[in-house]
């Protein structure tokens, strides 16, 4: 899947918050630290997993499902197999009146959810991750030796 830098940068500007779906409670797990990240960058994470609901996790109540998340999610960002992302695009469709984005981290894709997401006017990223394009479009990424592709004055 190929998107644009202007479509990422665009979907990452406008987004306030995240509902992290499959969210681990474990400091070594990516669903953790790139949540954590997120947050650091100013987004209001929703950490979503039924296996913790009810503990904290960076200063918000673990949700068990997206139903009970708060109605001005805007992204939801899937750290499930791709099995499961039919039921959870099914259910923030149904339960977030404010979802824009429909994200799905490195490894997952389900082409059938997404056109059914797109279809509804929601943006969908596959097998990328928000981390690290947002690093790479801020220039982040420079800074540990990449090549990022963008151009910029900053160091």
């Amino acid at each position: 899947m190929s998107y644009s830098d202007a479509f990422l940068k665009e979907i990452l500007a406008r987004t306030r918050v995240i509902a992290v779906v499959g969210v681990s409670l474990n400091p070594v797990r990516p669903s953790y630290y790139v949540a954590r990240y997120l947050g650091l960058k100013g987004f209001r994470v929703i950490p979503v997993n039924p296996g913790h609901a009810g503990a904290m996790l960076f200063g918000e109540t673990v949700r068990g499902a997206l139903r009970d998340v708060p109605p001005e999610v805007d992204m939801v960002d899937i750290f499930r197999r791709p099995e499961a992302v039919p039921g959870i695009v099914d259910e923030a469709l149904e339960a977030l009146p404010n979802l824009r984005t429909i994200w799905m981290q490195i490894g997952v894709t389900h082409e059938a959810a997404a056109e059914k997401a797109r279809a509804r006017g929601i943006d969908v990223v596959m097998d990328r991750c928000p981390k690290i394009e947002y690093q790479r479009l801020h220039g982040e990424l420079r800074m540990g030796g990449f090549n990022t592709g963008v151009i910029s004055s900053k160091l």
